[in-house]
């Protein structure tokens, strides 16, 4: 039998009228690029699925990305948003538009500057300004061009964006070679510095397992001063480098769930639960450990994480 066009067209039309339109997830959580929030999306992932019986998928984005879907309802959860980093999409969607809420439960988190011990014993490396000393820079120079490097961050990080006006305003940024990759691949080059006994700085923060796995040293910096602490974004002002200034040591962060209000409609229940995970630095991190160390898939982390949890999980369920 010769299968014409339009006999083809018309059996594939009646096949999507049977099995009807492909359903879209209930939930879709945003995902950025660095492991804790990777973590913590698909443990949200299994509550959600294993309790209320939902449909959830995971998506990547970064901050901005995963902020202006959860505005239009096009995604419905920010596992992890940093809170100074993040404060300018805070402000915008949860203060001002109204659209997103933010569970109050915080992870504290410290973000700074830091060397190898090995770094600080053999060139006396201890505060930040001692970065923008020629002789000390140098140290760091890993190419041969004459410049050291310091790893500021990976691209779509708005800690990296505030690293840089950090540098400036230490002035280090004239001395080191302000550099911005994968995180994955600025821990390697952190391991192999340190298993060859190299001088090594980069930007570093908890809740991360790179303090279980290696002798780390803070720099010491002036304590946070509101008045010093002056950040722009690029999203919402073109001379945000030149206008900004921060020569002082970050505020202790705290790391929130976000989510589109719109839930409290369509999925109250989930709301509900999204409104009161409550995790501690210790959990994040060990997540982390198993994840980057130990190898564990995200997926499997999660399932490990939730079944022996219980106690914890039903504290979000009441």
């Amino acid at each position: 039998m010769k299968l014409t066009k339009k006999f083809v067209v018309a059996m594939f039309s009646l096949l999507l009228l049977v099995a009807g339109p492909a359903k879209a997830a209930d939930i879709i959580i945003g995902v950025p690029n660095w492991p804790s929030v990777d973590a913590t999306a698909y443990i949200l992932k299994v509550v959600l699925e294993d309790n209320l019986g939902l449909e959830v998928e995971t998506q990547n984005g970064n901050n901005a990305v995963v902020f202006e879907a959860m505005d239009k309802g096009d995604m419905h959860v920010h596992p992890e948003v940093w809170l100074p980093n993040q404060q300018n999409l805070h402000d915008t969607y949860v203060k001002d538009k109204g659209t997103v809420a933010m569970n109050p439960n915080g992870v504290p988190g410290i973000q700074a500057m830091c060397v190898t011990k090995h770094t600080a014993d053999t060139l006396g490396v201890k505060s930040i300004t001692d970065l923008s000393k020629p002789e000390v820079a140098s140290a760091f120079d890993s190419n041969g061009d004459g410049k050291g490097e310091i790893w500021i961050g990976a691209a779509g990080w708005a800690s990296t964006k505030i690293e840089q006006i950090r540098a400036k305003s230490y002035g280090y940024d004239q001395t080191l070679d302000l550099q911005e990759m994968d995180e994955t691949l600025a821990l390697s080059n952190l391991d192999a510095a340190v298993q060859q006994e190299k001088p090594f700085v980069f930007f570093c923060y908890t809740p991360h397992h790179m303090f279980q796995l290696y002798d780390l040293v803070m720099l010491e910096e002036p304590e946070f001063d509101p008045e010093k602490w002056i950040i722009h974004q690029p999203t919402d002002n073109p001379n945000w480098l030149e206008d900004s200034s921060a020569g002082v040591a970050w505020k202790v962060a705290m790391l929130h769930i976000h989510y589109a209000k719109s839930l409290e409609e369509t999925h109250p229940e989930a709301a509900s639960i999204l409104s009161k995970v409550n995790l501690s630095s210790d959990q994040v991190a060990a997540m982390v450990y198993a994840k980057i160390v130990e190898g564990k898939s995200s997926p499997d982390l999660a399932r490990e994480w939730v079944d022996a949890n219980g106690d914890t999980i039903d504290e979000w369920l009441k």
